[in-house]
């Protein structure tokens, strides 16, 4: 990878030689990439002058341009000490592209110049957002449209393109001369930059059956050799070899035998088996041949239709006309922080990440502002502060881009009665039809669907009846628990006496926030009152009542928080909560800390179409059920089943220490999150030095009871001996998402998001266990 930043110098001629040669891997990426003689590709590749935009004063002219591999942006940096990697960013850490005064920098530092040359790149991780101004609208353009234009084909590639594309960017990054060959050398220090650590006599043996010129030197078909050598896939070749003839070729019977056979799949026939030789074979005459050869069976098994979750379950398939109360729904905690939740930052983009991530219900701690505005923030903390009004218009503008089920937000409201009237004006005037402020068809009588509440936003708080009530909610005083901060709330309560708005108290429909007062069968609420609890309550209730607790959860909704001595940030585990049916388990969104309660909650929401929205089993449901968590009897939930799972190989997994010289020891680990006797953790051996291509073929089984509220996470961690291992990736699903036989999990980073190649092959069975 070429930096551009005090390079040695070169003659005239030298920097020619360069230059043709960067821009013939930027022609191969960018055919690869699809973009072949792309003219807003050809911009960002010659790099153009953008101003970067911090604050009102601090804006500084930076000269950007696209790298030969198509996939990493050089930025010019003055700061003389930074390496040459800080001057980098991927663009497949890139989460959006927006035009415009579409982030919060852009709208607060860069209002006085023209919409139609502003744009900001967003990044997934909690990397700060890159704002910029570009000196003509089009400049801007070509920007906003190449980056598109690449993250989108970049997506579209299938996975041998994304390995080729990767691997092709390491061997250019080993090639320290530019020269199109690669030494010996140079082939040791590409195998640790993909993560395998071999010894000398192996790789000079590798490198002398690439060598077929006998001139100590890989170059073209030479290198070619070598790629394929490094991608074999020996367990690919196995299972290919029992279904195929001698020549290689799988017909489409035989193919149609390995669906029905290993893969369990059901309703395999001509068409559809024909249209997956028409959508993954890539040699043309084995495809009007109605055969597969085995790059196409790797294709096939790396695609979504290999893919470990159900490819049918990436689009809504649930029945979305039951009550709201029948479903539970993604939900955030203190949304509005982007990292710490005693003294980190507040922010509207936080708002957006977590309802571009699926989260259906936000909450918005309210609170007096100065010049009457409103302010959001973690009260009594150190937190920054933003405009209620502000995070209302990013609610509007981002609630249903990932979405159409409604959105809920959560009001913690601290204000004084004129503060609240401007809350519900900020509602009622930004966010005009999508506010729901009468019942569905006039009536109140029982709650309305998801399906009938699409494209709409709920407002869950407290209600004015007849007697006056108090404003500020229970939730914040529990979640509180540090007796110095409880006094301060209690203080303010009796000294000021506030009271609640009626034009608040108006937009609140189907989400009352009341007082939980126990269980009272011969007295039930009207079924829009909702309770909210800590988790150390909610979990006592689970423990001490839970049949009371899912009957309670079927007509109403509950909602679930962390406990105010998490000022760690971390988050609770959530399955607990679900399996008594509560709806609203609040953890972290996308602001705070990653973990394995947060890759639970992305893994249970994955399903039903990222909709936000996923059904309860039917023993959830139904208000005269009979089931128990902690006391399992036989009953429509008893599905026993055993849970086969071999972990046959990995690949690609990424460096977890970016010292050239660090090669990770993976291990994976397998848990299951459901009832308490379902729970379960088993491991795999370490394999050594070898993030590239490990192989454990280590089989893991587990007995599980009540399968529809099982999820199964598969981690991998470096491990190490001496100190805490380290996470490399993670993926979890539904136990009732999981597809039978070879397959590929394609891993997800600590932030949730994919990782462009790494993945690890297993092979599932699920039998009857009675």
């Amino acid at each position: 990878m070429q930096c551009f930043w005090r390079q040695p110098k070169r003659s005239k001629s030298q920097e020619n030689i360069l230059q043709e040669q960067s821009m013939r891997v930027a022609v191969q990426n960018g055919i690869r990439l699809g973009l072949q003689d792309d003219k807003d590709l050809k911009f960002l590749l010659k790099g153009s002058l953008l101003l970067k935009v911090k604050s009102h004063s601090w804006r500084r002219e930076r000269f950007y341009k696209l790298q030969e591999d198509c996939k990493t942006i050089w930025q010019e940096s003055r700061k003389m000490l930074r390496s040459p990697e800080s001057q980098l960013f991927s663009i497949e850490d890139i989460q959006d592209v927006r035009p415009g005064h579409q982030t919060e920098g852009m709208e607060k530092h860069a209002k006085d110049v023209p919409e139609n040359r502003c744009f900001s790149i967003v990044f997934k991780d909690h990397k700060k957002n890159l704002d910029l101004i570009a000196s003509s609208e089009d400049d801007a353009n070509h920007w906003i449209t190449g980056l598109g234009k690449i993250i989108t084909n970049s997506n579209c590639m299938n996975q041998k393109q994304k390995l080729q594309h990767w691997i092709h960017s390491c061997l250019r990054k080993a090639e320290k001369n530019k020269d199109n060959k690669m030494s010996f050398k140079e082939l040791k220090t590409f195998m640790k930059e993909v993560n395998i650590q071999v010894d000398d006599s192996y790789a000079k043996q590798i490198f002398q059956q690439c060598d077929t010129s006998k001139t100590e030197a890989l170059e073209d078909d030479e290198i070619e050799t070598f790629y394929k050598i490094l991608t074999e896939r020996v367990e690919i070749d196995q299972i290919f070899s029992r279904y195929s003839n001698a020549e290689g070729i799988m017909s489409m019977d035989n193919l149609a035998r390995f669906l029905q056979g290993e893969q369990q799949e059901e309703d395999v026939g001509p068409d559809s088996t024909l249209s997956l030789i028409e959508r993954y074979e890539p040699d043309e005459t084995a495809k009007k041949q109605w055969t597969m050869t085995k790059d196409g069976f790797l294709m096939y098994l790396l695609s979504a239709d290999g893919n470990l979750f159900n490819k049918a379950h990436n689009k809504v398939y649930q029945d979305m006309t039951q009550p709201l109360s029948h479903y539970f729904v993604s939900s955030s905690h203190n949304t509005y922080l982007m990292e710490d939740q005693l003294k980190g930052p507040s922010s509207t983009e936080a708002y957006i990440r977590a309802l571009t991530k699926g989260c259906r219900c936000v909450e918005l701690d309210c609170w007096d502002g100065p010049n009457s505005e409103p302010v959001i923030y973690h009260g009594y903390t150190l937190t920054s502060k933003i405009l209620f009004s502000d995070v209302i218009k990013a609610i509007k503008n981002y609630a249903f881009k990932t979405s159409p089920y409604p959105v809920i937000i959560s009001l913690e409201n601290h204000c004084s009665l004129e503060q609240q009237k401007m809350l519900a004006q900020h509602m009622t005037n930004i966010l005009e039809d999508k506010l729901l402020v009468t019942p569905i068809d006039g009536k109140l009588s029982d709650f309305p669907s998801p399906e009938q509440l699409k494209g709409k936003i709920l407002v869950k708080g407290k209600k004015l009846s007849l007697e006056t009530e108090e404003v500020s909610d229970e939730d914040e005083a529990a979640e509180m628990e540090d007796d110095s901060v409880k006094q301060e709330v209690e203080r303010k309560r009796t000294s000021e006496k506030l009271k609640l708005a009626q034009e608040l108290s108006d937009t609140v429909i189907y989400c009352k926030s009341i007082h939980f007062n126990g269980f009272n069968a011969d007295r039930p609420r009207p079924f829009c009152e909702m309770s909210s609890f800590t988790e150390s309550k909610a979990w006592k209730l689970a423990q001490e009542s839970g049949s009371s607790f899912i009957h309670h959860n079927t007509r109403h909704l509950s909602r679930i928080f962390p406990a105010g001595w998490r000022t760690d940030s971390s988050n609770y585990n959530p399955v607990e909560m679900w399996n008594v049916g509560c709806q609203i388990g609040k953890v972290g969104g996308a602001n705070l800390l990653s973990g394995s309660e947060m890759d639970i909650h992305q893994g249970r929401f994955q399903d039903n179409g990222f909709s936000g929205y996923v059904l309860k089993p039917e023993f959830l449901r139904d208000e005269e059920t009979k089931f128990n968590p902690k006391s399992i009897a036989e009953g429509a939930w008893w599905q026993r089943k055993k849970l086969k799972i071999k972990i046959i190989s990995g690949q690609q997994l990424p460096k977890v220490n970016k010292s050239t010289n660090s090669i990770v020891d993976p291990r994976v680990t397998v848990e299951i999150h459901g009832v308490q006797r379902d729970n379960g953790k088993k491991q795999t051996k370490v394999i050594e030095n070898n993030g590239f291509n490990p192989m454990w073929n280590e089989e893991l089984e587990f007995d599980i009871d009540v399968p529809e509220l099982a999820l199964v996470r598969f981690m991998v961690e470096d491990f190490d001996t001496s100190t805490k291992n380290d996470f490399i990736g993670q993926y979890t699903a539904p136990f009732t998402s999981l597809k039978l036989g070879y397959r590929h999990i394609h891993l997800l980073t600590k932030n949730g998001d994919q990782y462009p190649s790494a993945t690890i092959f297993v092979c599932i069975s699920i039998l009857d266990n009675n």
